[in-house]
């Protein structure tokens, strides 16, 4: 029988510590939608008793229809030596009226003695008392157990004791929680295994870990071998430090390599756009080299690899990409074969590329100068193209001068004309102001062809990188330049290298537009 494993997302509250983010209201209310319309059963949204905005989100919440997802507010213990209903903390989760409640406690006795102040039994009341009174108002209850794998290996009986005393009171779940992500596999399995003997069905038994040591995904896994059911992680990994467990990349380790049922198949072809959604939502840029959801995930850069992809695509992938939602990628670069050629030209509708190999050896040369192709498709498309019996340029540059000068009152000012001509024989020379040599040879370039080409309007500039190659030849280094350009959800790179910053600007610039008149 197939094994479920119910996921719990917490990167609305625990994904949120992580250094650079900072979600608005609006921001996590996107998130709970998206995580819900995918199909995660648990989402942790905040702690209603620290701050304003968590409590203005369960509030909120109540009034967004969810497909499925159960919203969990989350919070400690009472305090020592005091009740639950005169404890502000435990208050504020019942006021946020989530169907289910997360509470953590201590497990460490380093902690109840040094950061609680406390006897051990005291903290198992605490823990009683917190999970008992939250179960009589009729909540699902998860119990974190804080630190439990540092304070199972420090005194085991302790560690034990709170999730005995949480199992007692009616936990649906005891969580056990590596807080400071240093424990290896083989001690989460030790400890799962020594839960499931003390609790046998009293409770569910979860994990959570973090990624200090490496091997947050690996825990989480072992802890599913050893008999846990519920997985808790952050989209991308998000979270405190280093990073919570990624559960992007544990959904598709549980479902596709596992055996176990986490979400629909149809809903795991959505991963890569969730994960993708999600860092925009953050404004993080997403990481490239994600397992599963990267944008070089299944991307190939050596010639013997891709002509073996091309013939079996499992030779060198272990999973079907689109399984994920993502896709397979030949890189173009000085390391390719023709392969790589053929697969890019295929994939911009060149069926027949008998230049491939004339293309490829001018890849390697021009690499060898300093340019790079791997993330500049766009240009090797364009070789391609240009290669092609019949190709009509859409222009071709005659001359073009930039000129930078300080005047008096208006400071710095950068001026650039260019003349090119179009097919039908006109001659365009313009001239353009702009705040640097290269945004002016921008603007002079649009002005002389947006007449001819009305869709240039369409096309802007949505990114301009500058690499110095070989820094210790000072102002004499070769440079690289990149330029994205995106137009109608279509987006294209373009590359332009030499010791000379302008020229190169302008041959990334002109092939980022050729490309987009001609595509």
């Amino acid at each position: 029988m197939t094994t479920r494993i119910e996921l719990y997302d917490t990167t609305l509250r625990d994904g949120t510590q992580r250094e650079n983010i900072s979600l608005s209201l609006a921001d996590k209310l996107a998130i709970a939608r998206r995580l819900d319309a995918f199909g995660i059963p648990y989402l942790e949204c905040g702690w209603p008793g620290s701050n304003p905005k968590d409590a203005d989100f369960f509030a909120a919440i109540r009034e967004v229809e969810l497909e499925q997802a159960k919203i969990c507010a989350f919070g400690s213990t009472r305090r020592k030596n005091d009740t639950c209903a005169h404890d502000g903390n435990i208050q504020a989760l019942v006021a946020a009226g989530t169907p289910v409640v997360t509470i953590f406690g201590k497990s460490w006795d380093l902690h109840i003695e040094k950061v609680l102040e406390t006897e051990i039994a005291e903290n198992e009341a605490m823990v009683r008392d917190s999970v008992g009174y939250l179960k009589e108002l009729g909540r699902e209850v998860i119990y974190d157990a804080e630190h439990f794998f540092d304070g199972f290996a420090a005194n085991p009986e302790c560690a034990l004791g709170t999730l005995r005393a949480a199992a007692s009171a009616g936990a649906d779940y005891v969580v056990l929680c590596d807080t400071n992500g240093g424990s290896l596999p083989w001690q989460i399995e030790a400890g799962v295994e020594a839960v499931r003997a003390e609790l046998g069905d009293q409770a569910r038994i979860g994990i959570h870990t973090h990624d200090d040591g490496g091997c947050g995904v690996a825990n989480s896994l072992a802890a599913v071998r050893a008999g846990a059911v519920m997985v808790q992680g952050t989209i991308n990994g998000y979270g405190e430090r280093v990073a919570n467990a990624n559960l992007v990349t544990i959904l598709p380790d549980l479902q596709c390599k596992m055996g176990c049922s986490c979400v629909p198949d149809e809903r795991l072809r959505e991963l890569t756009a969730l994960s993708r959604y999600v860092a925009e939502v953050a404004n993080i840029t997403h990481d490239d080299h994600l397992p599963y959801v990267g944008r070089s995930a299944f991307a190939h850069k050596g010639g013997v690899h891709v002509a073996a992809m091309l013939k079996e695509p499992a030779s060198y992938q272990h999973l079907e990409p689109e399984r994920v939602g993502n896709e397979m990628r030949a890189v173009v670069s000085e390391l390719s074969g023709r392969g790589n050629i053929a697969h890019l030209a295929a994939g911009a509708g060149i069926r027949e590329t008998p230049h491939a190999r004339e293309v490829l050896y001018k890849v390697k040369e021009l690499e060898n100068r300093g340019y790079s192709f791997e993330a500049a498709e766009a240009s090797v498309e364009l070789m391609l193209r240009r290669a092609e019996p019949g190709y009509e340029a859409p222009f071709r540059l005659i001359d073009f001068l930039t000129v930078v000068e300080h005047r008096d009152g208006r400071g710095l000012v950068a001026e650039a004309t260019v003349k090119v001509e179009v097919p039908d024989g006109t001659i365009a020379h313009t001239a353009s102001e702009g705040n640097g040599p290269v945004n002016a040879l921008a603007h002079a370039l649009r002005k002389a062809l947006e007449p001819h080409y009305p869709a240039l309007g369409e096309m802007r500039l949505a990114d301009y990188k500058v690499r110095i190659l070989d820094s210790a030849q000072g102002t004499a280094a070769t440079t690289r330049v990149l330029v994205d350009f995106v137009a109608g959800g279509q987006r294209w790179t373009t590359v332009g290298a030499g010791t000379n910053i302008i020229e190169a600007s302008w041959e990334a610039l002109s092939d980022a537009i050729e490309f987009g008149l001609t595509s």
